[in-house]
């Protein structure tokens, strides 16, 4: 188990599949709930924190991203989790040490409606055809369960805001769980 007080989650998938809006209104929850407002729960959408901190080597034209300098990436979010209490949403996770890492959602949708929110993104042709590839090929699902414990690794469909809601709801519950389990280990310890 984890000496952290707090568990980082990590929500992943492919880009279109709503990680951003689970992070923050999984956060949202998270502060709200009398359970786990105490923590200094914080979201951290790695493609934002990427830019900020200056983590790549340029902007790429063709694929409409920064080129991720994944060693400085790395070294910058070590100096943040260690406390824990971070949710994470970023589209790949098979970078992040296991160590850090304490539940893998890996978000999955229809690859049609996927094809649809690319599209309204402005995504060009190239970037749409190979996100949505890559969700019908399961490689985001595929990456998790080769990085981390199967028991880490949680698959949910992201497809209207009911199941947002369902979703935000199960992890609010592994939260409490989590922070059962190792209140339990501790006083164990002692």
């Amino acid at each position: 188990m984890t000496a952290r007080e707090w568990p980082n989650i990590l929500i992943t998938g492919t880009p279109g599949t709503g990680k951003t809006t689970h992070a923050a209104l999984l956060v949202e929850a998270l502060q709200q709930a009398p359970e786990t407002s105490a923590a200094p729960w914080q979201h951290l959408n790695v493609g934002d924190f990427v830019k900020e901190k200056g983590c790549h080597q340029g902007w790429n034209d063709e694929w409409q991203s920064w080129d991720v300098d994944e060693d400085k990436l790395l070294d910058e979010l070590e100096l943040v989790q260690g406390q824990g209490a971070k949710v994470l949403d970023w589209h790949t996770c098979d970078i992040f040490p296991e160590r850090w890492i304490d539940l893998v959602v890996v978000l999955r949708c229809d690859h049609a409606k996927l094809w649809e929110r690319l599209e309204k993104r402005g995504y060009k042709l190239n970037k749409i055809e190979e996100n949505n590839e890559a969700e019908i090929m399961e490689v985001v699902l595929a990456d998790a369960r080769e990085s981390y414990a199967e028991e880490v690794v949680v698959e949910l469909r992201s497809e209207s805001p009911e199941e947002m809601e369902e979703n935000v709801g199960r992890i609010l519950q592994w939260v409490h769980g989590w922070r059962a389990n190792n209140a339990d280990d501790s006083d164990d310890e002692a």
